[in-house]
């Protein structure tokens, strides 16, 4: 089951860096773009921080958060960071390419670690998964709520947690790319008329 996850996970890298050049090459961005796709990815961000503040990968099942909402919130996180990008470039073609690389990876990505949480956890991830949607957030119901409310295992925000979980490197990451998608707008590239939308 790991090897497949190690699949995906390296596919997830290796088609991820020759996708971010083509999309900033089809990038047509100006400053309104940037800003609008920017707050939607901060969005993802803050998505994102409150998921690692809750995740102890490897050793509990995070149920508490985000993860009250959706099973994949950092995942769903980082489809908002894509879609700020998508906006931030200002290209169609671009937003696609990045639309249909994360739907194919991370759906995989998200099945196969689904698998793994249900080898390892049973019928505790079965209980969770029957009342928390895959991926789209849903408002949990009120009485999961009190209980979740109620139970001791119930786990806080923790910054230790969230840095422990590395996702600075997401932030950090973030800035870095919106910098080089405002860079873009200094660096014009003739494109056929095709690839212009």
């Amino acid at each position: 089951m790991s090897e497949r996850r190690n699949f995906w996970m390296r596919w997830r890298v290796r088609l991820g860096y020759p996708l971010a050049i083509i999309y900033w090459i089809l990038a047509r961005p100006t400053p309104h773009s940037i800003v609008y796709g920017g707050l939607i990815a901060a969005f993802g961000l803050i998505i994102r921080a409150l998921a690692a503040g809750h995740l102890v990968k490897y050793q509990e099942l995070a149920t508490s958060g985000p993860y009250a909402a959706t099973r994949n919130p950092l995942y769903f996180g980082s489809s908002l960071l894509a879609a700020g990008f998508a906006i931030a470039g200002r290209s169609w073609i671009g937003g696609g390419l990045i639309a249909v690389y994360f739907g194919v990876v991370y759906y995989a990505v998200m099945r196969n670690e689904e698998q793994e949480l249900r080898a390892k956890f049973g019928a505790i991830f079965d209980e969770y998964a029957s009342r928390v949607p895959l991926f789209f957030p849903r408002p949990p119901h009120t009485h999961s709520a009190q209980r979740k409310s109620d139970d001791p295992s119930a786990k806080e925000f923790s910054w230790a947690q969230y840095l422990r979980n590395r996702e600075t490197q997401a932030l950090v990451g973030t800035v870095l790319a919106l910098t080089a998608v405002w860079l873009r707008t200094y660096a014009p590239i003739a494109l056929p008329g095709f690839l212009r939308h």
